[in-house]
């Protein structure tokens, strides 16, 4: 019997074991059996043989273990405990499938023409009906199955489509999907209509695949895609929901390949199918892109997809296409009323430029174009500045790819258009930025240089546009045209105009012409020498731009080849000063003339400007040499070397002076140990007064060296010594005066401090210093009180104007330090605490000089006094603006705000206390912050009550004392709008303070005018206001502050007169007439026209009820 007998008996149920070994030799490589070379040798009979055994021994295994057994507990115990053969028979069971699969696999591969194989298709159809009950853990047999249909499908065997189908589906449902492999089924997919059942269960996983980023990029997934187009004309319109649907979140790259899909999809169609992709999709893509708003996070997208197919002009088709499709739509959005949707129109129009129908003839095609050319003359004319600024990008869009079949006289008209009209708009910048920035796009054709050569520089003056956009665009298009070598930019603008725009420009241009101009004055492919040439050159062009250009060097070049250029600098610096005093000596033997020693003078100053670059350059690398150390010490040592040495040459001048003291302060200490030592004893030997020039770089260097803190123990020393002695005057003559003390100037002291904490490098090295410091200078500062408060109490000020000077910038300077300490540590309440203390010392020792009668205190206590409350007002404000104060402290505030209000001359701290309102209205009373939830309404109540109690002392001042009321008035009324424009965002966050302090406003308005109006006698008395100025003085004030507001905070007190006549709050008519002349003050500004006459309506409803009722009781009276 041979093998291959023995191996065709073995396939039955009864030799099961056999046959699995004939398998088992097969997969083992050692073993000389194999099951493809056996197969191939076997007869046809024989193999029609094997096959029904084959499905004869899976039909026979089926039975012994059915499928419904698989999935149960594959262990079970019988009433003794055993396990039974449940497990065994299941991977038997197992086995045999797997080794039914691989016969039935390698025989797909042996069947021939004329071969009958039902049995084989019955034997696959039984593995196909029980890949659904197979256990999860047999991944491999399930694999297996799927490759023996792979093979049936690809064999194009009877049946393939039902096996087929179950691939795909397998495939299709997987977490991640096997492209290629749907890619080889995806035909199995016309078996199965679009609206069986079968279908419907298909669609959502097909359109999962439009949701996959990965189908969309890979080119086995795009092709599926594509394909997917030519299943059923209602599955395109879903396709192309779900793409857009998601389309606002894909990003740029992967929309390229979806609008390659599209191309593709309508490339292969044909028929009523190609009809429903460019109806469905390309159209509708096209009239989104006109009718979108501009803002949409779709639009850029839907634009990325057609300018794709814009791209494919030269394909075949393809333009006749955009024709028929763009054709009733876009001439149409062209015209439409909305700017919006014309200038989208205008954008898609010049991207599609020119739309034709390759079948037109030549005339009727010439006239197309000129139609098209003359529709975008009408754009650039058009009246909105957006469709305005569209055609202009359009058009240089359209000259840039189709200058070649464009006629001349039709570019030089657009051309020109451009440049003399569009470039030169006085109604829009936008429209003259576009010029400039869409000029670069016709750059691109190298075919319009010889042209733009000669229009070009017609536009030079726009480079001092007022528009800061239009001026970078305008440099950007020079940076442009130095990238053509055909074109040079200094013949469209000269370097003269650059430099003077460099000089006093924004940052955003200055880097811009640094950058067009860098190559010119920092030539890095020349010798160093040449640097600084041209660095000279540049100083004597101009100074001021020439610190610009090396401002932003930095950004253009390597740290190290700007440390190149200062050691050439300091180099050429060495040999000036050297041929200088060599020239000094000739001059003491040869008796040179006066104009030899001007010419030296004018080198100075110039020597004084490279010493400004080299120091403009180190801090524009200081960062940068943090990480090459080696660099940094090379310069450190070489500038350290010859400081000293330029210290001597350049004392008499004082530009290089101060240069030369900032470059100090970017050397280390101990690198400059003579100077360093020396600059506290400079400071300290400075005269009283002297300006912030001479002791500024000193202080930056003190503070960059770390010694911050000893500036301050000099000023600590200066305040203590000058209490000292001013405490010491009353008894000096008691004394005996052994030596004369060392002079305190504790002015200067006091500027060093306001300058520190002024800026920002050296207010951190001053918040850095040692606690303990610190608190010394904050208590030297604080005993300034008690000196505050004796030339407060002086009945004649002027007598100690200098120490009341002193006096008050010392109480001001202690407050400040205290916000940056709490600012710093704000957790700690101590600074806080601090303040209050301060603020309750203004109320105990100040207060009552505005509160004394004005015979027993002189004018000047008082103004001293009110410049002490408002300083200490004005501080707690600044507290509140940066956020530092809590509930607690804003409640303190008010409370002293209160205090100094009802004071007798409280009406002169009218304008810092409404500037602190303002700061608590800004602030919006956060309900959110822990822990302040109840105390919000309170505060809000106090501001209101406050605000109120501002107005009563306002119309209090004005009856008794006009003149000064008025004063008061004019003083306020900056801090009153304010005030009011802030309120007006507590309308949302806090409404009931908004209604508040517009209730206030209006009963303020309607109270005096009513009571003005009740003091006419006669009809002839009674005249209508124009201006506020015609009301009487507290409307006229409230009113001209309100109409110089924002709109919203004028309607706020519209809105509150309209609430107040629907309650009937208003019920009498002196106050109806006093509303008609707010309306009448109103209505003369030409706004608010709806409110005014909304209230009108309102008021004309209250008089005639008025009228009513009078004319009633007039009846009742006649009875």
């Amino acid at each position: 019997m041979s093998k291959r007998e023995v191996f065709i008996d073995s396939v039955c149920i009864s030799k099961t074991e056999e046959f699995l070994t004939f398998i088992k030799r097969h997969k083992d490589a050692s073993e000389p059996f194999d099951l493809p070379e056996l197969l191939q040798e076997l007869q046809k009979a024989q193999r029609q043989t094997l096959w029904t055994k084959l499905a004869k021994l899976l039909q026979d295994t089926m039975v012994a273990c059915p499928a419904e057994r698989w999935n149960a507990p594959e262990v079970e115990q019988n009433d003794q405990n055993m396990e039974l053969d449940a497990p065994l028979d299941l991977e038997r069971t197992m086995q045999v499938i797997q080794c039914v699969t691989e016969v039935a696999k390698a025989s797909v591969e042996t069947i021939e023409d004329g071969d009958t194989y039902t049995s084989l298709l019955d034997c696959a159809n039984m593995l196909n009906d029980i890949l659904s009950f197979l256990p999860k853990s047999k991944a491999a047999l399930r694999e297996s199955i799927h490759q023996l249909f792979k093979c049936w499908w690809t064999k194009g065997l009877h049946g393939k489509e039902n096996l087929g189908l179950t691939v795909f589906l397998a495939s299709l449902r997987e977490p991640v999907p096997d492209m290629k492999r749907l890619w080889a089924f995806h035909k199995v997919l016309l078996s199965v209509a679009f609206e069986s059942e079968q279908g419907q269960e298909l669609v959502n996983q097909l359109l999962l695949c439009f949701l996959n980023v990965n189908f969309i990029r890979r080119d086995e997934g795009k092709s599926f895609l594509v394909f997917l187009f030519s299943w059923d004309l209602v599955f395109i319109r879903l396709i192309h929901k779900t793409v857009k649907n998601q389309l606002q979140y894909l990003r740029k790259p992967v929309v390229e390949h979806l609008a390659e899909m599209y191309f593709r999809a309508w490339k292969k169609a044909s028929g009523s199918f190609l009809e429903e992709i460019e109806s469905t999709c390309i159209q509708d893509f096209m009239q989104n892109g006109i009718r979108l708003h501009r803002n949409s996070p779709v639009m850029p997208k839907i634009r990325q997809i057609l300018r794709y197919f814009h791209n494919q002009k030269f394909r075949q088709g393809v333009d006749k296409m955009l024709y028929r499709l763009y054709r009733p739509i876009l001439w149409m959005a062209l015209k439409v009323p909305n700017g919006e949707v014309r200038a989208n129109a205008t954008l898609l129009f010049a991207e599609a430029f020119p739309l034709k129908d390759p079948d037109m003839d030549v005339a009727t095609a010439d006239e197309n174009l000129q139609r098209q050319l003359d529709t975008l003359f009408s754009l650039l004319e058009d009246q909105q500045p957006l469709v305005r600024s569209t055609a202009v990008l359009g058009t240089c869009t359209v000259l840039s790819k189709c200058w070649v079949f464009i006629p001349n006289d039709i570019i030089a008209d657009l051309l020109k258009k451009l440049v003399q009209d569009l470039a030169m708009d006085a109604s829009s910048p936008d429209v003259r930025c576009s010029v400039f920035m869409s000029l670069s796009v016709i750059l691109d054709n190298e075919l319009t240089h010889s042209v733009l050569e000669n229009v070009l520089p017609l536009l030079k003056l726009s480079l001092h546009d007022s528009s800061e956009k239009v001026r970078v665009a305008f440099v950007d298009l020079l940076l442009k045209i130095k990238a053509v070598r055909t074109t040079k930019f200094w013949k469209v603008c000269s370097v003269e105009h650059l430099l003077a725009r460099l000089e006093r420009d924004s940052p955003s241009v200055c880097k811009r012409i640094v950058n067009l101009l860098f190559n010119t004055f920092f030539p890095v492919n020349q010798p160093c020498s040449v640097w600084v040439e041209r660095c000279g050159v540049l100083i004597d062009m101009n100074p001021k731009a020439a610190r610009q250009f090396y401002l932003y060097a930095y950004l253009y070049t390597s740290p190290n080849n700007l440390g190149k250029l200062m050691l050439s600098i300091r180099q050429c610096l060495n040999a000036c000063i050297q041929k200088a005093r060599n020239q000094g000596a000739d001059a003491n033997k040869e008796n040179v003339s006066d104009e030899e020693g001007e010419e030296l003078a004018s080198d100075m100053a110039s020597r004084a400007r490279l010493l400004e670059i080299v120091l403009i350059l180190w801090r524009s690398i200081q960062n940068s040499l943090e990480g090459h150390k080696d660099i940094r010490d090379y310069l450190i040592s070489k500038f350290a070397s010859v400081i000293p040495e330029y210290m001597r040459f350049f004392q008499d001048d004082h530009d290089c002076t101060i240069a030369l003291i900032h470059m100090a302060s970017l050397l280390p200490a101990a690198s400059l140990p003579t100077f360093s030592g020396g600059v506290l004893s400079r400071l300290r030997k400075l005269e009283v007064g002297a300006c912030a020039s001479l002791y500024s770089q000193m202080l930056d260097c003190m503070c960059s060296w770390g010694r911050a803190s000893h500036v301050l123990e000099l000023v600590t020393d200066w305040l203590t010594d000058a209490l000292d002695q001013s405490s010491a005057k009353d008894d000096s003559a008691r004394r005996v005066r052994i030596q004369e003390s060392t002079e305190a100037k504790p002015d200067l002291g006091l500027n060093f401090l306001h300058y520190l904490l002024t800026n920002t490098p050296t207010q951190e090295a001053v918040l850095n210093v040692p606690s303990d410091k610190l608190k010394q200078l904050l208590k030297a500062l604080s005993d300034f009180r008690s000196e505050l408060h004796s030339c407060v109490s002086a009945f004649d000020p002027p007598a100690r104007a200098r120490a009341t000077e002193t006096a008050l910038k010392a109480f001001s300077l202690h407050k400040r330090l205290l916000i940056h300490l709490q600012n710093k540590y704000p957790e700690d309440r101590v600074f806080l605490q601090e303040l209050e203390l301060s603020a309750a010392w203004v109320v105990e020792r100040i207060l009552p000089f505005l509160v004394a009668p004005s015979d027993i205190i002189s004018a000047q206590q008082v103004t001293l006094a009110q410049r002490v409350v408002e300083s200490c007002v004005t501080l707690l404000r600044d507290v509140i603006i940066v956020g530092l104060g809590d509930a607690g402290f804003k409640g303190q505030a008010l409370d002293l705000c209160s205090v100094v209000l009802l004071s007798e001359r409280g009406h002169l701290c009218i304008p810092v206390i409404l500037s602190l309102l303002s700061s608590l209205a800004k602030e919006r009373m956060d309900q959110r912050t822990p822990g302040q939830e109840e105390q919000v309404p309170v505060l809000i109540g106090v501001l209101t009550n406050l605000f109120h109690k501002t107005l009563q002392v306002v119309a209090l001042k004005l009856r008794q004392e006009p003149e000064e009321g008025k004063q008061v008035c004019v003083s306020s009324r900056a801090a009153l709008s304010d005030f009011l424009s802030a309120v007006q965002g507590l309308a949302t966050v806090q409404p009931e303070g908004h209604h508040e302090v517009f209730s206030s406003l209006f009963a303020g308005i309607v109270v005096e005018i009513s009571h003005s109006l009740r003091k006419v006698s006669h009809v002839e008395q009674l005249v209508t206001p124009e201006t506020p100025d015609d009301l009487p003085p507290l409307s006229s004030y409230i009113m001209d502050v309100l109409l110089k507001c924002p709109p919203a905070v004028t309607r706020s007190l519209f809105a509150m007169t309209q609430h107040s006549l629907d309650t009937d709050e208003i019920d009498n008519l002196p106050a109806l007439a006093a509303v008609t002349h707010l309306l009448a003050v109103a209505k003369q500004t030409g706004q608010f026209r709806a409110d005014v006459k909304s209230i009108a309506v309102s008021v004309k409803r209250q008089m005639d009820r008025h009228c009513a009722e009078a004319a009633g009781s007039e009846e009742e009276i006649l009875k």
